[in-house]
């Protein structure tokens, strides 16, 4: 039974859209699978993990029968891109899906579709939000890198997002740093509503978005939200917790400004980097005389030292930091100069923009 004949690439690029969150192994073989659907000239994938599913929808799909398989996702994937770029037929017979490509012939197992997991969009709708592709992936991009990675405290392995009014923020920590954007919405929301997006979402999302003005549909309701963009539309489940009150974290009262150039403190970062101990990786900055000092020792009693010249007309300033929460932040802004506000070598240090409130990062010091 023939189901469709198209190009190469008019099937792996939707299926490349779903596949990510496929986990390799898995309790449920069914869930190693895509969710093909066909309709007329309309061709459906849908994959899911029991937490997030995505569905992406395409037409122009020449010929067959309506039909609905679940087949291998990665080994579909792998035999798509291994073809070459020409037309591709699938063809079912007797729960085998025959992959035809060229002189190339592949034949898969399937299961029933019927045994499909799928999650139910979400009802009891609270907040609808419209922002730009571009702006959404740029702002999960200046926060999502402070989340936590498998912290005991499961509110922190997600990214916090907070619609209110016209402005939609994000605010990410793991107990050590926070950061913190804010973003403008085309249109207000009726009532303030915040969700925390597991991490795996918003690593989905900051791969699936693309670099452009077009719309981003988000819909949160109940302990979902769903996201419509493109030809993609991803459900996920959300973390059920109390998220820290990050207004607290953000300091105030910081005396001490000093305004470094990004890219020359990125690089003298980088170096120091380079023989700091490999568990702790801290560096000292050392303020003092319009001179700043990047210093990084290790365990085999090696050291780095760097120079930069900066306007600091305060008391000297010796603080530790993490090296790689400083460059997390500096790799992920665009701008050409940040501002650093200090108080002393035992308060946390807030970086943010010149002229700029919608960004902040706060980074605690460590004793080095």
């Amino acid at each position: 039974m023939l189901l469709l004949t198209t190009s190469r690439d008019a099937l792996l690029a939707p299926l490349h859209s779903v596949a990510g969150i496929v986990e390799k192994r898995h309790t449920l073989p069914i869930l190693s699978n895509v969710l093909i659907e066909k309709q007329g000239d309309q061709l459906t994938m849908l994959a899911t993990d029991i937490e997030i599913q995505i569905r992406t929808t395409s037409a122009g799909h020449i010929g067959g029968e309506d039909v609905a398989i679940t087949v291998g996702a990665r080994k579909l994937q792998d035999i798509l891109r291994a073809l070459p770029d020409t037309d591709v037929s699938l063809t079912l017979d007797d729960k085998r899906l025959t992959v035809k490509g060229g002189r190339s012939r592949f034949q898969l197992q399937t299961l029933p579709a019927a045994d499909y997991p799928r999650m139910n969009l979400p009802e009891g709708e609270v907040a609808r939000l419209t922002i730009g592709q571009r702006a959404f992936k740029r702002q999960l991009a200046q926060v999502s890198y402070a989340m936590a990675q498998q912290d005991i405290r499961y509110y922190l392995n997600g990214l916090l997002i907070i619609a209110d009014g016209d402005e939609l923020r994000m605010v990410a920590t793991d107990g050590h740093r926070l950061a913190y954007a804010a973003n403008p919405l085309e249109a207000p929301v009726a009532q303030r509503t915040e969700a925390i997006l597991p991490r795996k979402t918003v690593l989905e999302l900051a791969r699936q978005l693309g670099d452009t003005d077009d719309a981003l549909e988000i819909v949160l309701a109940g302990n979902q939200a769903v996201f419509r963009f493109g030809s993609i539309e991803l459900v996920t489940k959300l973390i059920d917790g109390k998220f820290p009150d990050y207004e607290r974290v953000i300091p105030q009262a910081h005396p001490k400004l000093v305004v470094f150039e990004r890219l020359p403190l990125l690089a003298a970062l980088q170096r120091a980097a380079i023989l700091t101990n490999e568990k702790f990786r801290g560096v000292r900055m050392v303020l003092a005389d319009d001179t700043l000092k990047i210093v990084s020792t290790n365990a085999e009693q090696e050291e780095a030292h760097d120079e930069l010249e900066v306007e600091y007309a305060y008391e000297p300033l010796d603080i530790g930091f993490n090296v790689t929460y400083l460059l997390d932040v500096l790799n992920n802004l665009s701008s050409e100069t940040v501002e650093w506000r200090f108080n002393d070598g035992n308060s946390s240090a807030l970086i943010t923009l010149p002229g700029n409130d919608n960004f902040k990062y706060v980074v605690m010091p460590m004793r080095i």
